[in-house]
């Protein structure tokens, strides 16, 4: 099973990451014994859901997940109902509400639409959390592009006393397609993971909220920085040396009158 399991990883990573979801289900259909450990390894793009209590918008994931019903941050509740559910305490429940509150804005003030979820679980030492946020630019749908952004933030809170240990693994998904008559057929998608560790001082429940914030913030800025300097600018510069936008014969007479000038040039006397 073990050989399985890890096949199925080596696969995925050579798909296409835009099929994440395709490739996931079909490879899950074909080994169901090893489904729930590939639903809790494999990142995948985010759903949406409506909560019927609240009518508000949840994303769904393994974290909020329970068989095949999902936890509405808002209302608290499974859909469909789930007999016996396993909720959090009262605590970390009352400190997942303001976390929602709180990315709610964030959400608004970077990313202008979207939606937003935070879901947050007991443990011994602490407790832990995941922070999704999810983008699709479908407006401009019309003009041949597309983009989605989905980031995942797993994080761990082991609590001592005054300063508590934050631990957060944080996974952008992102993927862009464009299709016209210049550029034809374009689509770059993939998915980028990195981990920090800190110890923070600590004011109550409230400035857990604080420090989870912060540290997401900063992680979201890191990484959208990093797939703007290094992997676009990257991509830039590959298609930009395999394709060209003008037409061939404008290069050919801007490469003729190039040499002229070098031919010119070299036949001057000093």
């Amino acid at each position: 099973m073990a050989d399985q399991f890890d096949s199925a990883l080596d696969l995925l990573r050579r798909l296409n990451p835009a099929h994440t979801s395709k490739n996931l289900s079909a490879i899950c259909s074909l080994i169901p014994a090893e489904e729930e450990n590939l639903l809790a390894s494999v990142d995948q793009p985010l759903s949406v859901r409506r909560c019927k209590k609240s009518g508000r918008d949840y994303l769904l994931c393994d974290y909020n997940r329970d068989g095949d019903s999902y936890r509405s941050p808002w209302s608290n509740e499974f859909d469909p109902p789930v007999e016996d559910a396993e909720l959090s305490s009262e605590r970390v429940r009352k400190m997942e509400v303001r976390a929602n509150e709180a990315f709610d804005v964030y959400r608004e003030l970077y990313y202008e639409g979207g939606t937003s979820s935070v879901y947050f679980w007991d443990l011994d030492d602490g407790f832990a959390g995941v922070v999704l946020l999810k983008k699709n630019s479908s407006s401009t749908a019309a003009r041949g592009t597309s983009g989605a952004w989905d980031s995942i933030h797993v994080l761990e809170v082991v609590e001592g006393g005054r300063t508590s240990k934050y631990k957060l693994t944080s996974t952008v998904i992102l993927n862009l397609g464009s299709s016209g008559e210049a550029l034809g057929q374009l689509d770059l998608s993939g998915n980028m993971t990195r981990q920090v560790e800190q110890d923070l001082p600590v004011d109550g429940d409230e400035g857990h909220v604080v420090n989870v914030g912060k540290m997401v913030e900063d992680m979201e800025l890191k990484m959208r920085n990093l797939l703007q300097e290094v992997y676009f600018g990257k991509a830039k510069d590959v298609v930009g040396d395999l394709r060209s936008i003008p037409a061939l014969s404008e290069s050919n007479r801007d490469k003729a009158t190039h040499r002229e000038m070098i031919n010119s040039m070299s036949g001057m006397k000093v």
